[in-house]
């Protein structure tokens, strides 16, 4: 962790001297709440998940009922939506009065907006709920995908790379438990595998999952990739891909479109893994009906990719307050609490348990499994490129 930790305060050197001038919110949170009464924010957010999709909801009746803002999730297929939105804006001379208010928003996403001078901020530490954050044991809160966020995002949720499985058609001591082995399963068990599309931020996250075991040496993933180094860390991904690909479900030719989509086929018995960013997965389908009473998650022995999820606002956004008071209300403890009820999303909390002693003493907490750094967000889509055009 120290080596890491050196890693992101190199890298974040490096990047602050990049990015454009930004102003700090200096006003009260009374102020800023009061101003936020009334206001509409436009949450553009993800929506491939109805189980998300009901919690943000839930957020938002919240929001209404408490503070006298209401929410409206702008429903996106891909986050690069709200970005592209956000730069046709600056482009077109619009810099206040935004049609995007707060974005759920982390890897290149977050790193094309900060460099652009995108969003707004830093306010994070102004939010009264900042103190419940754990920015000691859980560093992904600070730092997105090797990029320092410096206050211009609100972690809200963490997630882990896990493969789902029904352990009453695949017993737990065959399944493969390192990249590696997962080639030569695929290889035993033909059909029985697959990922989503490259497009899906899932099937890029398979990508990089494979190249973080798979590279001569993971620390050059924490530096961004360029001609010099991508060919030459990325190699045993192709080289393992290549293998791999003719014993995927229909051959590799096809793909589900979204995770919803993969889980459904290993449902159907189509398939036997699938690969998830969540945890709790296997909890929320059985709850939902979607995977029989017998599916499990589980990790490859060295570690998965984890990291956690954001929201930010835009420089131009018409409603700041009302975004600040939305970002503020999904740190509340109790809401964090809803978010890791399996009924609803089943996420880990982004708070420190030891300020929480109510909810720690009170509720089963889970903790996360063995991770891994993600690699930096420059590194997706060129591999995306690659699988697209094989």
């Amino acid at each position: 962790m120290v080596r890491l930790t050196s890693a992101f305060a190199a890298i974040g050197l490096m990047l602050t001297a990049l990015y454009p001038t930004a102003a700090k919110e200096t006003r009260s949170w009374a102020e800023i709440s009061a101003a936020a009464r009334g206001q509409t924010v436009f949450f553009n957010a993800w929506a491939g998940d109805p189980q998300t999709n009901a919690f943000l909801g839930w957020v938002g009746d919240l929001a209404s009922k408490r503070y006298g803002v209401r929410v409206e999730h702008a429903k996106l297929n891909d986050t690069a939506e709200a970005v592209t939105r956000v730069v046709a804006e600056k482009a077109a001379g619009r810099n206040s009065g935004g049609s995007v208010d707060l974005i759920w928003i982390n890897g290149p996403n977050f790193l094309t907006m900060r460099n652009q001078g995108l969003l707004f901020g830093p306010f994070a530490e102004k939010l009264p709920n900042w103190h419940y954050v754990d920015t000691e044991k859980k560093p992904s809160n600070l730092v997105d995908f090797t990029v320092p966020v410096e206050g211009f995002g609100v972690p809200w949720r963490m997630a882990q790379v896990v493969f789902l499985y029904d352990e009453a058609r695949t017993p737990p001591p065959t399944l493969p438990r390192s990249v590696p082995a997962l080639l030569e399963w695929a290889k035993a068990n033909p059909g029985r595998l697959t990922h989503p599309t490259v497009r899906d931020f899932l099937g890029a996250t398979f990508l990089k999952q494979a190249l973080y075991e798979l590279t001569p040496d993971d620390e050059v993933l924490q530096s961004p990739a360029h001609d010099a180094n991508f060919a030459e860390a990325t190699a045993p991904l192709w080289a393992w891909y290549d293998a791999l690909r003719p014993h995927l479900w229909r051959e590799g030719r096809e793909f589900p479109a979204t995770g919803t989509a993969q889980i459904q086929l290993l449902n159907d018995g189509e398939i036997s893994l699938a690969i998830s960013f969540n945890p709790a997965d296997a909890a929320v389908s059985i709850k939902k009906g979607t995977l029989p009473e017998s599916s499990r998650v589980y990790v490859l022995d060295k570690g998965t990719i984890g990291n956690t999820s954001f929201v930010a606002i835009p420089y131009n956004a018409a409603n700041k307050e009302g975004a600040m008071v939305v970002a503020n209300l999904l740190l509340e403890p109790e809401v964090q609490a809803q978010a890791q009820d399996p009924k609803w999303i089943g996420s880990f909390m982004v708070l420190d348990l030891e300020k929480l002693p109510l909810i720690s003493a009170g509720c089963s907490i889970a903790r996360p499994m063995p991770s891994a750094c993600p690699p930096t967000p420059n590194w997706e889509r060129p591999c995306r490129s690659r699988i697209r055009a094989g």
